[in-house]
């Protein structure tokens, strides 16, 4: 158990085995708790680090998350790779997590290897966005399942924080905030995009975004499973650690 400071606050991550540096960053109303589940997957290989963004977990709770909260979990995750001291390090972003992990490497090239950004939508939110968002968190808090996660991930004051990243996202869907605050064909570092074609929590054209992406960045992979839900990082466990093993070992050579 460890903190480091941002902005006055502290800021609490965990450290699981050794090897290369690999960051994990949760989605939205997630905490590094979920992470802590594949730890069997990769700390064998790698030195895992997870880390709660603010407002989520063991971090210090904020009293509202910004609409461009993607970019300020992305500051969050360049102030730990300082922390950490360890040279280049990896960054597996999922979810909410993937948006965060290619702004901290457009921020800051000089600190990632190499990105994987799981199981998002990509350049922008689905059209839909904003009344699926509102439908599934209606439906998550009256599920006796869904409560139990978000308490699982975030403690007692679950229902506060799940509240205000709603608010934050709405804010951002209506107001049109970009998603990446740097061009995308800026980003120097090498970036795996991963997703599954089942994912209803995606945009249905998945993979036609990924592609397009792709194909403005030199350095990139995609692969979508065709079967599993959301995130593919845990629906497709074992398959997709593997696959991150090769990805990453791959830009030593």
């Amino acid at each position: 158990m460890a903190y480091f400071k941002y902005q006055g606050k502290s800021v609490y991550y965990e450290e699981y085995g050794q090897g290369e540096p690999l960051i994990f960053l949760h989605g939205n109303t997630a905490s590094s708790k979920m992470s802590e589940l594949l730890m069997p997957l990769y700390a064998e290989k790698f030195r895992c680090i997870l880390i709660d963004f603010l407002g989520n977990g063991q971090s210090d709770r904020v009293e509202n998350f910004s609409p461009d909260m993607w970019y300020d979990e992305a500051l969050q995750t360049i102030a730990l790779a300082e922390h950490l001291q360890c040279g280049k390090v990896s960054l597996i972003g999922t979810s909410g997590g993937a948006w965060a992990a290619v702004n901290a490497a457009l921020e800051r090239p000089d600190l990632f290897h190499a990105v994987v950004a799981d199981s998002f939508d990509g350049r922008t939110l689905n059209e839909n966005f904003s009344a699926n968002l509102l439908s599934e968190r209606k439906s998550a808090k009256e599920d006796t399942q869904s409560r139990q996660f978000y308490e699982w991930c975030q403690g007692a004051d679950w229902e506060k924080i799940v509240d205000l990243d709603t608010e934050a996202l709405l804010k951002c869907a209506e107001e049109k905030r970009p998603l990446f605050h740097k061009p995308l064909e800026e980003l120097k570092t090498p970036i795996l995009f991963m997703g599954s074609k089942e994912d209803e929590s995606c945009r249905y054209n998945i993979e036609e975004e990924y592609r397009e992406m792709a194909s403005i960045l030199p350095q990139s992979s995609v692969y979508l499973f065709p079967n599993g839900g959301h995130p593919s990082l845990f629906s497709n466990a074992e398959k997709t650690a593997d696959i991150i093993y090769n990805f990453i070992f791959q830009q030593e050579q």
